[in-house]
């Protein structure tokens, strides 16, 4: 018997070191920097920081704003979204080359109810030669996703979110609950796990995704991601190809109705998170953190907050939450400039644009 405890206990330490749940450690108002309010903005969702330290910002209704030292311009040549609960005006990225071709990217839910990813270029107050790049078929309901990330390798990756249909994210043909990796012009990226099998699989890197709205790269290359959970249960995974994640046959959280649902520990086949909350904080945006303003962050990630109503720093490597701090607001989307500074926006039908200042 002596034996045979130590033999099981021998496998268990050799086993895999079950995910954190990070969601009981408590926020602080005791926080290393001060906000500095920027612009009152309507409904604002996304934010990309320029490389001359300026920030475009989205807002869900179907606006856009330049935010500049010299105040918030709103842009035009926007397409028309359909701004209904989850839905409308979505992200907004740069091309990394911005400051020779100016291309900005963007999501929203078409009139049609699609995701779609547009390309166009800043020209002045407006949005010129915005064009389709990619559109959901089918479309959907809420929980679109829609986060735009460039990768070290020049790809494009784009979440997609299971749109309020849970089993779909389980079918390969079908775009919902799946994180894509295309080519800047919205072609299957070279590579993908099932390249040659053509329609979503040529376009899917990871599969098994519920509502993500953060992805954002390190400076090791890992691509991460996080995404809400049901009822309990948000997640932060490492996103490797052709892995599936296992919504929504395994969860940390439960149905809405209150009905189990399986944990990642009883389906080894299903990528567990590297760290979840419960209760949940809502995760919306994420940025990952290098430079002057915060040195004791370098490499660390950032995420806001909707239920956490605040933002949260994550060790670079996942393992851990360092940090949450509870601004008493519901934090949209949190972006990091190019020397440093880090932005947030509070999601709200009067929000704002806030800049973090260290103390």
């Amino acid at each position: 018997m002596t034996r045979f405890l130590s033999l099981i206990l021998s496998l268990a330490l050799a086993g895999p070191a079950l995910a954190q749940n990070v969601g009981e450690k408590p926020a602080t108002r005791d926080w290393p920097f001060s906000l500095r309010p920027v612009a009152e903005l309507q409904n604002p969702w996304a934010i990309a920081a320029l490389p001359d330290g300026s920030v475009l910002v989205t807002g869900k209704a179907g606006r856009m704003w330049h935010v500049t030292q010299s105040g918030a311009r709103e842009l035009t040549g926007l397409p028309s979204v359909q701004y209904r609960g989850q839905n409308g005006l979505l992200d907004v990225a740069v091309a990394p080359d911005f400051a020779t071709t100016r291309e900005v990217y963007l999501t929203y839910v078409s009139r049609g109810n699609a995701l779609v990813l547009a390309r166009g270029r800043l020209e002045g107050d407006r949005i010129a030669g915005l064009k389709t790049l990619w559109q959901q078929t089918p479309g959907g309901r809420g929980q679109p996703g829609g986060i735009i990330a460039f990768g070290p390798d020049g790809m494009l990756y784009l979440s997609v979110g299971d749109r309020m249909q849970p089993d779909t994210a389980q079918d390969p043909d079908n775009p919902r609950g799946k994180i894509l990796r295309l080519t800047r012009d919205g072609k299957p990226a070279p590579g993908n796990p099932h390249y040659d099998k053509g329609g979503v699989r040529a376009q899917t890197w990871s599969e098994g995704h519920r509502n993500p709205y953060g992805l954002a790269f390190t400076p090791d290359g890992n691509l991460w991601e996080h995404e809400m959970g049901p009822r309990g249960g948000d997640e932060l995974n490492l996103i490797e190809p052709g892995k599936n994640y296992g919504w929504n046959e395994v969860s940390n959280g439960r149905h809405y109705s209150g009905l189990p649902i399986p944990d990642h520990d009883t389906r080894p086949e299903f990528e567990p998170p590297k760290l979840w909350w419960t209760p949940v904080i809502a995760p919306s945006g994420l940025a990952v953190y290098e430079g002057r303003d915060f040195p004791q962050w370098q490499g660390d990630m950032l995420i806001g907050g909707l239920a956490g109503s605040g933002l949260a720093l994550i060790a670079g490597d996942g393992s851990d939450q360092l940090a949450r701090w509870d601004l008493e607001m519901r934090v949209r989307d949190v972006a990091v400039g190019p020397q440093g500074q880090v932005w947030i926006i509070e999601d709200a039908d009067d929000g704002a644009l806030y800049r973090l200042v260290p103390k």
